[in-house]
């Protein structure tokens, strides 16, 4: 066997094995949720059992979690369509200026995105009162516009500066102003930046639970919470939380199988340089 191929062979099943290692609490999640409390409880586990779609029925049409996927979509959709273009055009600003301004703005962002939640959980739920706007769509996406600008601006940063300064200088001889260099020249490039950014911008939405716990209310109530409302005291409690989980997973799934061609050309953009 050629050194070679030994080493990808052997690469192949360390990658095999951390795929299954992922993907068990998954298949194990999916497997309860089509089982009886009985068959999901059994000692030693059953891998052999009759399949029943009862829970995953109760849990999205008799219990309606359509509502709170529904909300869970607005929410998340809405806090990146107003993130990523003011993301976008600040990365943009602070791509092409190189001074200590820039920079004391930039450790700004990034001591604001390690800052813990949970201390700014009380005060935008102090404001959000104040305002009237607890349990609307506008408080979640207002917050979680804020928490997730200085990761959406770090990295789009990182794409803008991978184009190279020739470029932009060519633009300006020909005449473009700096809006056009950026609507003409900037974005087509990091294009394929901006769907990795939606999708992490997405998912951020979409999973967040201490902000939706404090900032929604029955009407605008996301999945998380609701989920997280099926404790222990019932056995079938875990097959209608399994089932659930299941459920939440699907959209984000599709939308990573649509855009997959779009993601691996952003993810591998930003490691051209160094």
């Amino acid at each position: 066997m050629k050194p070679r191929f030994r080493t990808q062979f052997l690469l192949f099943v360390v990658l095999c094995g951390f795929t299954v290692l992922n993907l068990t609490p998954v298949i194990w999640g999916f497997l309860t949720s089509i089982k009886q409390p009985v068959d999901a409880f059994s000692v030693p586990p059953k891998l052999i059992f009759t399949p029943t779609f009862e829970f995953h029925h109760q849990i999205w049409i008799e219990r309606e979690f359509w509502r709170f996927l529904l909300n869970s979509v607005v929410i998340s959709v809405g806090t990146v369509c107003i993130s990523l273009p003011i993301a976008t055009m600040s990365a943009y600003g602070l791509s092409r200026l190189q001074s200590t301004g820039s920079r004391v703005l930039l450790g700004g962002l990034l001591a604001l995105r390690m800052f813990p939640q949970i201390l700014l959980a009380i005060p935008f739920f102090m404001l959000g009162r104040m305002l009237d706007l607890i349990d609307t769509y506008w408080a979640m996406i207002a917050a979680l516009v804020a928490l997730n600008q200085p990761f959406t601006i770090w990295l789009m940063r990182s794409f803008f500066i991978e184009i190279p300064d020739e470029l932009y200088e060519s633009a300006s001889l020909d005449g473009c102003t700096v809006w056009q260099e950026f609507r003409m020249v900037a974005l087509p490039i990091v294009k394929p930046g901006l769907w990795v950014a939606a999708l992490f911008s997405l998912l951020f939405a979409y999973n967040e639970f201490l902000f939706a716990l404090v900032l929604t209310g029955p009407h605008t109530k996301t999945l998380p919470v609701a989920i997280a409302e099926y404790g222990g005291e019932d056995v079938n409690y875990w097959s209608l939380a399994a089932a659930a989980a299941i459920g939440i997973m699907l959209p984000i799934v599709v939308f990573m199988m649509v855009l997959q061609r779009h993601l691996v050309r952003g993810l591998a953009f930003g490691a051209v340089k160094g």
